[in-house]
């Protein structure tokens, strides 16, 4: 999955995000999703979560297992 719906992501998912400074190098950084910051119910360039290590960004792909 691509992190593009808010309905794939929950709380204690594994996923991959990139950060804004990464953005244009592309960089991901793994983890497991602490907050939802997006309202939407989609967003094109990923949904915006904070990882339980604090960083915040958006999600590229998701490993649904906890």
């Amino acid at each position: 999955m691509d992190g593009k719906k808010r309905s794939d992501i929950k709380s204690g998912s594994k996923v991959a995000i990139v950060l804004k400074k990464d953005q244009r190098s592309g960089n991901l950084t793994e983890g497991i999703v602490q907050d939802i910051l997006t309202n939407s119910a989609t967003h094109p360039h990923g949904i915006k979560v904070r990882l339980e290590s604090g960083d915040v960004g958006r999600v590229k792909d998701i490993d649904n297992y906890k």
